[in-house]
């Protein structure tokens, strides 16, 4: 899909991108850190009406609401084109050893072979979490590795 930058002087960035209905969606990024969601009228390209706005952790929560159903699409494509890498998601239970402990203190990918890519707590999907990120009880962890390396990280990270 194609998306075009537009700087706004005085204002920000204006992306935009024609929907699978032909309508002309636009996100404005203001120099304030807000966020205006616009669809563009059929007559006049300049003309917009405003949808919603959205303060910038308005639409940081939105992009991370959005992103995690793409970011297990995407490694759900991978392990269709890897033979043997499987894509798996590890909650961190109560009584576990690792909650309230950074995840490099479980050395899981030393352990196992497994890979832990991303950390989703509630809403909130942390990609690619170092060894220092803090992990608490009910924290999902997604992992990439052999059917047997998922297995070991569920072990791991067990109550």
């Amino acid at each position: 899909m194609d998306v075009n930058e537009v700087l706004l002087p005085g204002v920000g960035l204006r992306y935009e991108f024609t929907n699978r209905d032909g309508e002309r969606i636009g996100v404005i990024a203001r120099r304030s850190g807000d966020f205006e969601v616009v669809v563009y009228g059929e007559g006049d390209p300049d003309e917009s009406r405003p949808v919603f706005r959205l303060t910038g952790d308005e639409a940081e929560t939105l992009a991370q609401i959005l992103g995690a159903p793409r970011i297990a699409e995407r490694f759900a494509d991978l392990t269709r084109e890897v033979p043997g890498l499987n894509a798996g998601q590890v909650e961190v239970l109560p009584g576990s050893p690792y909650a309230g402990r950074p995840l490099g203190d479980s050395r899981a990918r030393t352990l196992t072979g497994a890979s832990i890519v991303a950390v989703v707590r509630g809403e909130e999907v942390i990609a690619s979490p170092g060894p220092e990120r803090m992990l608490q009880t009910g924290d999902v962890l997604v992992v990439i590795g052999t059917a047997e390396g998922i297995l070991g990280v569920e072990r791991l990270f067990g109550g």
